[in-house]
């Protein structure tokens, strides 16, 4: 099964330059049943990434651009009145496909937001006391410019609590750079993309990594992070139950697309801060962006890591 997610890797590749780490974060997500939030600055390949992932899989795609006159019945659907067949017919919105991107989410308002909570969490839609299943895999990538706030408005604690990680696409080295312009200097690699895998392939796969083993000792060690967090200073409000779950689940598979059938310290600090990190509340920033990324590696630093053998 690595063999699938290494062709996916490789195909995104194609058109991305440098992000394999986030690739491999996006993919663990992706596998895992989870949503992510990329936040980052415009231009910087968040569409790109999303775009080439969807091309990727052999699976349907839909894009919001969200602002703040969407209605949610614009995200979900609605039913309406079909005269010729004098009846109440219902139009899909958008959130029924496989890879839905909701680009800027933060300019929506909170009740337009409020209508992928329940789409997000049990992957269905609930019109007029109907509810109607999302195909699956359903994955929803949102983003948000974290340095433009003029208009928005800001993601509730618990729409970020169901975002399974926050990710940064971060700036290109200079070598990266001078990658990239040559890349596109004649061509648009993007539209030459060609699905490696099927979404069965994808569902199956988030169905085996809950297979992989987790030792009862780093069990107690994503408890004890947990508990960490709601007892360090600095923090008002630490990890949730659902929080980590997450990074149980994350863990599990990251280390299935390394090919592994077992869980390792070293996966639980790899998705440690994408999965925990937006799930804290602060006292205080002080002007910090990265604060809750420094939080969370504290708290990795004040909790002693098992010694064992893991494998089964």
């Amino acid at each position: 099964m690595r063999e699938l997610f290494t062709s996916i890797t490789e195909n995104i590749k194609k058109v991305i330059i440098g992000k394999d780490e986030t690739v491999k974060l996006i993919l663990t997500s992706l596998i895992s049943g989870g949503h992510v939030l990329l936040d980052d600055v415009p231009g910087t390949g968040k569409t790109v990434l999303s775009k080439s992932l969807a091309r990727s899989i052999d699976s349907s795609f839909q894009r919001i651009q969200f602002t703040p006159d969407l209605l949610p019945s614009d995200v979900t659907g609605l039913n309406f009145f079909h005269q010729k067949e004098n009846e109440f017919v219902f139009k899909k919105g958008p959130v029924f496909t496989n890879i839905l991107l909701a680009d800027e989410i933060n300019r929506a308002t909170p009740r337009t937001q409020s209508a992928l909570l329940e789409c997000m969490e049990e992957k269905q839609v609930t019109i007029d006391g109907e509810t109607r299943t999302l195909p699956l895999p359903f994955f929803v990538i949102a983003t948000e410019n974290p340095v433009e706030t003029t208009g928005t408005f800001p993601l509730p604690e618990a729409q970020l609590d169901r975002l399974f990680m926050k990710l940064s696409m971060g700036e290109p080295t200079q070598e990266e750079e001078v990658q990239i312009l040559n890349r596109f200097m004649k061509m648009e690699p993007l539209k030459e993309l060609s699905p490696v895998a099927r979404g069965e392939e994808i569902v199956s796969a988030g169905a085996a990594s809950r297979e992989v083993y987790v030792h009862p000792q780093l069990v107690e060690y994503i408890a004890s992070i947990a508990q960490e967090s709601r007892q360090i200073s600095g923090i008002i409000s630490g990890v949730s139950p659902r929080g980590s779950i997450a990074l149980l689940h994350a863990a599990q598979s990251y280390a299935y697309i390394d090919g592994r059938d077992y869980v390792v310290p070293e996966d639980i600090k790899a998705v440690a801060v994408p999965v925990l990190a937006h799930r804290l509340v602060l006292s205080h920033i002080g002007g910090q962006r990265n604060a809750d990324k420094e939080a969370v590696a504290r708290i990795l630093g004040s909790v002693p890591v098992p010694t064992e053998k893991w494998e089964r």
